[in-house]
């Protein structure tokens, strides 16, 4: 009987994993897949069916559906940040949530946040989310993603991560984080010891965004 459970516990592991570490052609002739990182000529990237640095909010829409929520998110006293949030995105059997980030002037999130129709506490009680006035959609819309964040469903590992990303250039561990550093991809992979994992793009040219906080 012991036998028989902690063979079910490793199987149970395994097909968790089962997303990242099937290595068959039907996997690998999907696309949308987090590891399935595009560098131009320009060195600009492409992830997610996203252009780095080149799409805009309206285009993610297009790619990857009307199933988001889109906000400022702000902490108190701060200006904060907008936001496309799709919390079911899903490629083959691999899911998991993803964030869109924006660089935007300061004036305009300003503007955007006091035409907002309703503004509410986050769940951590920590940040406000305002929804936007649709007045101000078509230019809100308009903004270019800089950056894009996934977490996925299923829990990383180091052996899961080598595998199907590659080498870091560096590894850097802070506060029970590990990061793995690929800066020729703009993107970072922290590994959490209790928390979700949580991947991080940006156009390679602009990994020092990722960079200087771990610094």
């Amino acid at each position: 009987m012991k036998i028989f459970f902690a063979l079910f516990f490793l199987l149970a592991i395994f097909l968790a994993a089962y997303p990242f570490l099937d290595q068959s052609e039907k996997t690998e002739t999907l696309s949308g897949l987090p590891w399935q990182i595009e560098i131009s000529a320009d060195g600009s990237s492409k992830v997610f069916g996203l252009h780095i640095g080149r799409s805009r909010l309206a285009d993610a829409i297009e790619i990857l559906g009307d199933d988001f929520e889109l906000a400022i998110i702000a902490a108190s006293e701060e200006t904060g940040s907008l936001e496309m949030y799709y919390g079911h995105y899903k490629a083959g059997l691999l899911s998991g949530k993803l964030v869109l980030l924006t660089d935007i002037d300061e004036q305009a999130l300003k503007s955007w946040r006091n035409n907002a129709v309703k503004s509410e506490y986050m769940a951590t009680g920590k940040a406000k989310k305002y929804a936007l006035s649709e007045d101000d959609m078509p230019r809100v819309l308009d903004e270019v993603i800089t950056g894009v964040t996934f977490i996925p469903a299923v829990n990383l590992d180091e052996e899961v991560i080598l595998a199907r990303f590659g080498t870091p250039e560096n590894r850097v561990q802070s506060a029970g984080v590990v990061h793995y550093l690929y800066p020729d991809k703009g993107l970072d992979i922290a590994l959490h010891e209790s928390a979700k994992e949580v991947l991080q793009y940006v156009e390679p040219h602009a990994f020092d965004k990722l960079l200087q906080p771990l610094q």
